[in-house]
């Protein structure tokens, strides 16, 4: 008879590991990525994901006019991104 040992969740990743063995932030890609999509003009998907002075900038040029905000929100949809500590954002 095997007994399964129930496993125990891992205090440095609460939100899992990424298939590099990198700790998933607290953020949602997606989350970040539609936010960037819709509301990118000022800037909230990287505010969201802790990138102040680029979200200061992209509110300051209204995301460059729309056009840097659609592109970086396909590219935060796309890619992989990161938050401002460096963890990849959760898929």
């Amino acid at each position: 008879m095997s007994y399964v040992v129930p496993m125990q969740p891992d205090p440095g990743a609460p939100f899992g590991r990424d298939p590099f063995g990198r700790a998933y932030s607290d953020k949602s890609k997606v989350a970040a990525g539609l936010m960037q999509l819709f509301i990118g003009t000022l800037g909230i998907g990287r505010f969201y994901m802790g990138n102040t002075g680029i979200g200061l900038a992209q509110l300051f040029t209204c995301g460059g006019l729309g056009i840097w905000a659609l592109i970086d929100g396909i590219v935060i949809l796309s890619g992989d991104p990161v938050d401002s500590n460096g963890r990849p954002l959760r898929p």
